[in-house]
Parts: C-alpha cells; structure tokens; sequence
C-alpha cells in the first residue's frame, strides 16, 4: 500500500469516528470557531481553512488558497478526535518521551531537528525574525526558543543554542505533554517536520 493510501484510509477512518460525535461537542473541545451552521474554521500555522460537518470536506480560506495536502487534513482530523483528552499542561518534553516515538525518533531528526539546526544554527536570529509569520512568540529555552501553536491546543518550541569555535550548534523541539493524548507519534513528527519547512521556506525569501 502507498503512502497516498495509508493517508486516504487514514482520513476515512478519522471521519467515520467524527460522523457519530456532535457538531457542538466538536467546537467546544476543539477550539475552533464554527463556520456556518454546521462547519470549523481551522487556523493551521499560516493558513486558514473551514472543514463542513459531517463530510469533512476542506476548503482553504487563505488569500492565496492552494490544495490541502492530504496528510494535513488527517493530522487536523485526528486533532478533532483526540482534543478533547487533554489541554496544553506547561510540561515540555523532548520527542523521545512521547509514548511510542522510538519507532519514529531517527526520521524525526532527519526531517526535524537537523534540518532546524542546518539552517538556522549558526545565525539564530534568523528564526527570531521569521517566526512571527507563523505567530511564534519567544520562549524562555536555549540562546533562542520559539514557541508556536501549530493547532490551538498543540504548542512546539523550537530551541537554538548557536554553538562557537570550540562546540557546533545544536537543536531541539519540544512538545507539550498533552501531545500524547491528541496525537500519534508519527502526527507530532510530521507536525514539527512541516513547521521547520515552513519556517526555511520564510528565511529563504527575499527581505523587503
């Protein structure tokens, strides 16, 4: 099976346990704000989308609307399911301590933490100023830590430490510990993945 097929019988499987929840039930345990009589408004890092209920039909609401990626519209999903288990509690761990992340943790580095250290580990302040656009604010971890909400009840912080002639810089992304209540392991690495591309793609554009 492919990958394509995994995420569509991902995104079946998600609605159908969506489909005998209520629409209020939904809203209130979501932190979405309802869209018409019956739909969300998903704010999802820079973008804003509506979800119609109960066929879970996307539309992206953004000025520049493009497609949904598939695997954004089944983490969301799975966020519908899995947010009413648990608020953000203030504890943040490494990935490694979420319950079943060693089968991801390797591919979690590869497509996470390297990443976010390649790019912005020699000149930190670079991830300072992109990460309003992906409404980062500071936190109090490492010589730059930025936390951002990728959904309203799933907080990351991404951490620097800049290194110098004697050590390389280093890297770490930490999740809230409610994390495990919401989502899989594999959603959370996807979800860390997709903020450090966004934010490499912010920092290679041209400063105005």
């Amino acid at each position: 099976m492919s990958r394509i097929d995994d995420y569509l019988q991902a995104r079946e499987i998600a609605i159908e346990k969506l489909q005998i929840e209520s629409f209020d039930a939904l809203i209130e345990r979501s932190g979405f704000e309802p869209s018409g009589s019956a739909g969300f408004r998903v704010p999802f890092l820079d973008r804003l989308y509506s979800i119609d209920f109960p066929a879970c039909n996307f539309i992206d609401l953004s000025e520049d609307a493009k497609e949904i990626p598939l695997q954004e519209q089944v983490v969301i999903l799975h966020y519908l399911l899995g947010a009413g288990a648990g608020n953000p509690t203030g504890e943040w761990i490494p990935y490694r301590e979420i319950p079943g992340a060693s089968l991801y943790h390797s591919v979690f580095i590869k497509r996470a933490v390297d990443p976010l250290k390649s790019v912005f580990g020699r000149n930190p302040s670079r991830l300072s100023k992109v990460a309003g656009n992906l409404g980062g604010k500071k936190a109090a971890h490492g010589d730059v830590g930025i936390e951002f909400f990728i959904l309203p009840k799933v907080p990351i912080q991404l951490i620097l430490w800049e290194g110098d002639e004697e050590f390389p810089p280093e890297a770490n992304i930490l999740f809230d510990r409610s994390i495990a209540k919401i989502h899989s392991p594999e959603d959370a690495a996807w979800m860390a993945s997709l903020l450090v591309y966004r934010l490499i793609a912010l920092a290679k554009q041209p400063q105005s």
